[in-house]
């Protein structure tokens, strides 16, 4: 099996952390497009050309079986232009996310951090109201750069989470809903997965995107007599950056949490 994983950046690296746990034995090409990075500036006609290109490199010139669209602007506003372009099969990260809501909530009531690009276009919560959800989302725009930074365990990253937490609970107190589950909305978050839970109540359960993307793809490809974990098993990993293949390898062995060896730089275009 051949599996591609596409993001504008390297947030999408923890979905491939969480794939290679869940099938290590499968073949995976991932794409960063960092020289067309921040899709959230960019209109959606933009970032669906962008997202296209993508998927057609890794679904007709690495052959992916199975694509996994490991970016939420992307999942956002390009996941039907996608689809609608490659004939394998697509998955995004905000119907993944969203799935795991419903699978965590008792109450209905779910809370959702993501970029400012993510939340404006109101994904999550559509994708929810689609379930039967309640949903408020909150940008939280600072986190990315904070990550990037390596500043996880930094006290202006604690301080920031303290913020953005409060203001999505006083919201929440304001709509008269009882959140039980938050869902982690941006690729990058889940390095603040740990930081999250500390700051929150201990009856909100926090979804990792990343995890809950991962256990969905097992789902779809691996039959229940027939497990995908393949221990031992050879498979190929290749990396992709459209820019700065030494900044890709340095940035991305910290979302992978493994070191990155080789990165391949392309031209997608304009």
């Amino acid at each position: 099996m051949n599996i591609g994983v596409f993001d504008s950046g390297f947030g999408g690296l923890t979905v491939l952390r969480a794939l290679l746990d869940r099938l290590p034995g499968a073949n995976y090409f991932y794409l960063g497009d960092t020289a067309r990075l921040p899709y959230g500036a960019k209109s959606q006609a933009t970032v669906a050309r962008y997202a296209v290109s993508s998927a057609h490199f890794l679904v007709e010139q690495q052959k992916a079986d199975y694509l996994v669209i490991a970016c939420n602007t992307a999942s956002a506003l390009a996941l039907d232009a996608i689809r609608d372009a490659v004939a394998a099969p697509v998955l995004g990260v905000i119907e993944t996310g969203a799935n795991a809501a419903q699978a965590s909530t008792k109450t209905g009531d779910v809370l959702v951090m993501a970029t400012a690009a993510t939340v404006e276009s109101h994904a999550y919560s559509a994708a929810c109201h689609e379930r039967g959800l309640r949903a408020i989302e909150k940008a939280a725009p600072l986190l990315v750069p904070l990550v990037e930074e390596g500043w996880v365990d930094h006290p202006v990253t604690e301080e920031v989470l303290r913020i953005y937490l409060s203001e999505l609970l006083e919201e929440s107190n304001r709509a008269s809903i009882q959140p039980d589950t938050l869902v982690l909305g941006c690729t990058h978050y889940p390095l603040l997965r740990a930081n999250i839970e500390r700051a929150l109540p201990e009856s909100i359960r926090v979804i990792d995107s990343a995890e809950a993307t991962a256990a969905q793809v097992a789902a779809a490809l691996c039959l229940p007599d027939a497990p995908c974990k393949a221990e031992g098993k050879s498979h190929t990993r290749r990396f992709y950056a459209t820019d700065s293949v030494s900044k890709f390898r340095n940035l991305g062995t910290r979302f992978l949490g493994q070191r990155i060896e080789e990165v391949e730089l392309i031209d997608l275009g304009g």
